[in-house]
């Protein structure tokens, strides 16, 4: 058990507040109409390359990792598992979003990503999204629809899911390497969160 107080996170590392929340009935979606030049499609026979784009640009700026420092195989036998689901939303002939929807656990899904690029964000496309998934859902025979966020995320996700009827139930501290250092990536990415070298 931790302490109170504060703990010191070694250098070169992130570190994170993780809310865990979940939905134990369908929520009440106030109903929202796709926007104009908006498209809501399934992500089926994606490519890796093609996921890896689509979670690169919908979480680049909140520094979203862990599918990015996946290889080929671990990341293939997820988003290739026939009860994970892919959605997207397209706006000028681009995949603009990301909803992943992972039944592989019996009577439960995860909502493991759910993320719009810029130039959805304010359209009411997440509205519409998350309505989308909350039905899409509770359409099938689950006890428990469940999420993940965390303090490096859009300061805009945790209230959203509150209000799209998710209830927090946990919290976890998540400590892990900054991409930026370990893998290459652009120090430029992310700058609301200061990089501190080893």
């Amino acid at each position: 058990m931790l302490s109170d107080g504060y703990h010191s996170v070694p250098n070169g590392k992130l570190a994170m507040v993780v809310t865990q929340l979940e939905m134990r009935a369908r929520a009440d979606t106030r109903p929202v109409p796709i926007p104009d030049s908006v498209a809501l499609r399934p992500l089926t026979d994606v490519t890796l390359d093609q996921y890896r784009d689509i979670y690169r640009r919908v979480g680049e700026e909140w520094l979203w990792f862990s599918r990015l420092t996946m290889n080929d195989a671990d990341l293939s036998a997820i988003i290739h598992d026939p009860k994970v689901q892919l959605f997207t939303l397209e706006h000028g002939g681009q995949t603009q979003a990301l909803l992943e929807l992972d039944y592989r656990t019996d009577g439960e899904c995860e909502l493991a990503f759910f993320g719009l690029t810029k130039e959805l964000i304010g359209t009411g496309s997440g509205r519409y999204l998350m309505n989308f998934a909350i039905n899409t859902v509770w359409d099938q025979p689950i006890k428990r629809f469940h999420l993940h966020t965390c303090t490096i995320d859009s300061p805009m996700a945790l209230n959203f899911y509150a209000r799209s009827g998710f209830t927090a139930m946990g919290r976890k501290i998540e400590v892990a390497d900054d991409p930026r250092l370990t893998k290459g990536w652009d120090q430029k990415i992310a700058p609301q969160i200061p990089i501190v070298r080893p």
